[in-house]
């Protein structure tokens, strides 16, 4: 039997790479192809999203799922987000070989602890301690159904998630998801997040105007941007964007309230990059410190001066690459502060030295395929 197959199993399809999970998963499967693995992709499917030219051009075979969300989500024992990825197709394609499984989130894990696959080797991502997401997202979320959907949802993953145990080794995303694992189950290594950026290439000099990007559908960024438009960037003078995928009516609101304050929703991915290099400072807040925020990578790689808050860097290691702002006025001040500040090529080596040696996708695919047991080239 071949030594560098694996199955994968994706919880979403991870192209295009719009949003941070699927950032990771996608640039994980090519990391691990380009190094040689023959990649049987399993992709669950929703919203609509069909088939991906792209991940076959890539991968051995992909098979796709449509997910079962006709199920009520605020029934039964097992998470929604897990058993609603059930689909017995899936089991009996992972059975007809004996390669190695990487399951991509606890929400692909319905068959992880499966007799069948009881002698396999079994890498599971940790994109996040899900329970400690799901809580956020229950803490950010203002509608009641949704908000106590995301409190028995964070209920139950927090009861599945001793499901790891059947797991050979768990790939976790950061440093505190690392200690966080390690300390429940062992068998925990550290493998960053993978990314869209093969070097540092941050412009030197100095940019237009602030601003702030992520997915705005998701709470937790609508959030953040909320915070960002009302406490801080209404108290600049500067121009300042704030750019993503479905805005709020309260965030749309909140943004029309201010001439220097302008929003550009539903662009493309490469737009939004185009945004992150143009930018003085990108400004980036979240008020969960779960996982590693792709936008932070991908605005370290790209952006000039990152200014963001305690729980964006807290136990990423990147705090030194960053200036942080401990409160909104803080955070007024440091970027009125950065304004004029050119980025220099000092500024330039320093992100260079350092995101090259945590954050390089070919080096934790290695580290990754060592877990899965694969024999890869260099």
């Amino acid at each position: 039997m071949t030594k560098n197959g694996v199955h994968i199993v994706c919880f979403d399809r991870p192209f295009p790479p719009n949003y941070g999970g699927s950032m990771d998963m996608y640039f994980k499967l090519k990391a691990l192809v380009e190094l040689g693995a023959e990649v049987i992709l399993h992709v669950f499917l929703y919203d609509g999203k069909t088939a991906s030219p792209e991940l076959e051009s890539l991968c051995k075979k992909v098979y796709y799922y449509e997910r079962r969300r006709f199920k009520n989500p605020f029934l039964g024992d097992l998470p929604y987000v897990v058993i609603t990825r059930d689909d017995e197709r899936l089991l009996y394609r992972l059975r007809r070989d004996k390669y190695p499984v990487l399951f991509e989130g606890l929400h692909s894990t319905f068959f992880l602890n499966h007799f069948d696959l009881k002698q396999r080797v079994k890498v599971v991502r940790a994109h996040n301690v899900e329970h400690h997401y799901y809580s956020a997202l229950e803490e950010a979320e203002n509608s009641f159904f949704k908000k106590y959907f995301f409190r028995i949802e964070s209920e139950r993953l927090k009861a599945w998630e001793s499901i790891l145990k059947h797991a050979q080794a768990i790939a976790a995303i950061s440093p505190i998801e690392t200690q966080y694992f390690e300390d429940q189950y062992g068998k925990t290594s550290y493998i960053p997040a993978f990314h869209p950026n093969h070097d540092v290439q941050s412009p030197l000099g100095c940019g237009d105007f602030v601003l702030y990007h992520g997915n705005l559908a998701v709470p937790e960024n609508n959030r953040a941007a909320l915070y960002l438009v009302r406490e801080v960037f209404s108290k600049l003078s500067v121009p300042c964007v704030v750019a993503g995928n479905h805005p709020s009516s309260e965030l749309q609101t909140a943004v029309q309230a201010h001439d220097h304050i302008e929003l550009k929703a539903n662009i493309g991915a490469q737009e939004v990059l185009d945004l992150v290099a143009s930018a003085q400072v990108n400004a980036l807040v979240t008020f969960q410190s779960t996982g590693i925020k792709l936008k932070l990578l991908n605005s370290l790689h790209r952006g000039r001066h990152c200014v963001v808050n305690g729980p964006m860097i807290d136990d990423t290691g990147l705090g030194d690459l960053c200036h942080t702002g401990r409160d909104a006025q803080a955070l007024v001040q440091t970027i009125e502060n950065l304004w004029k500040v050119p980025f220099e090529e000092a500024h330039l080596s320093l992100r260079r030295e350092r995101l090259s040696r945590d954050f390089d996708n070919a080096t934790n695919a290695r580290n990754l395929a060592e877990l899965l047991g694969l024999e890869l080239g260099s």
